[in-house]
């Protein structure tokens, strides 16, 4: 190591006693990391890209430094998605400094990574008071049943009024009115669970119509529309 003349010439002061970093939950324990090898836990951690066109949300898993379980969901951006395909391959068997400090192809997830890395390293994961932390799996289950993200899409406008496309239960497919024409339910297609019956052998036709419910008062409705029609 090299030092400075300014250095050298500078005559040695004892310190004091060390003080060692602040402890920090990690997985029912207080730990004062020092090493990478020192984080676990599972987190999450949302980026976007410059332009703000789309969103990325990071899931990891991540045991003694070593990520285990790598989820990516991504909204609004349809390169975006093959861009969550690829850093799914590259994600497992890194540890959280490597993932930080590799490209992940897309800006929104390089944020989502550095996001969550300050959600370990600041011991601020979901798992940090849970005893020996989460099951590598425990990332797929935020999915539910149908393995399906939660996807919402609503729009409006000023002459026209809101329109309902997608919410918790699925695909909209008519929005129910009552007489001031204000919205008082939904029909909803699940595509998760459609198209678990259809691999399960049940035809098209008879999933579909499995996989259909309502939500609200929609038998109340005076009209139904389609919101991406009508």
């Amino acid at each position: 190591m090299q030092y400075t003349q300014d250095i050298q010439s500078m005559c040695p002061i004892a310190r004091g006693d060390l003080h060692a970093s602040s402890p920090i939950p990690m997985e029912g324990r207080w730990v004062n990391p020092k090493d990478v090898i020192a984080i676990s836990g599972l987190s999450h951690g949302v980026g976007t890209c410059a332009p703000q066109q789309g969103a990325a949300k990071l899931t990891l898993n991540v045991k003694q430094g070593v990520i285990q379980e790598a989820l990516i969901e991504t909204i609004g951006c349809s390169g975006m998605t093959h861009s969550a395909a690829m850093a799914s391959e590259i994600l497992a068997g890194k540890t959280i400094l490597e993932a930080m400090n590799t490209d992940l192809v897309c800006d929104a997830i390089n944020v989502a990574m550095r996001e969550i890395f300050l959600q370990f390293a600041y011991g601020r994961t979901q798992s940090a008071f849970s005893a020996d932390g989460l099951e590598v799996g425990s990332g797929l289950e935020d999915l539910g049943k149908t393995q399906r993200s939660q996807v919402g899409t609503s729009y409006s406008t000023v002459t026209k009024g809101p329109r309902y496309m997608e919410v918790a239960e699925g695909y909209v497919m008519e929005l129910a009115l009552d007489e001031q024409r204000e919205i008082i339910g939904y029909r909803y297609l699940n595509l998760g669970l459609m198209m678990n019956k259809i691999t399960d052998g049940v035809s098209a036709e008879e999933a579909m119509e499995q996989a259909i419910g309502t939500y609200g008062r929609f038998e109340e409705a005076v009209t139904t529309i389609n919101p991406r029609q009508a």
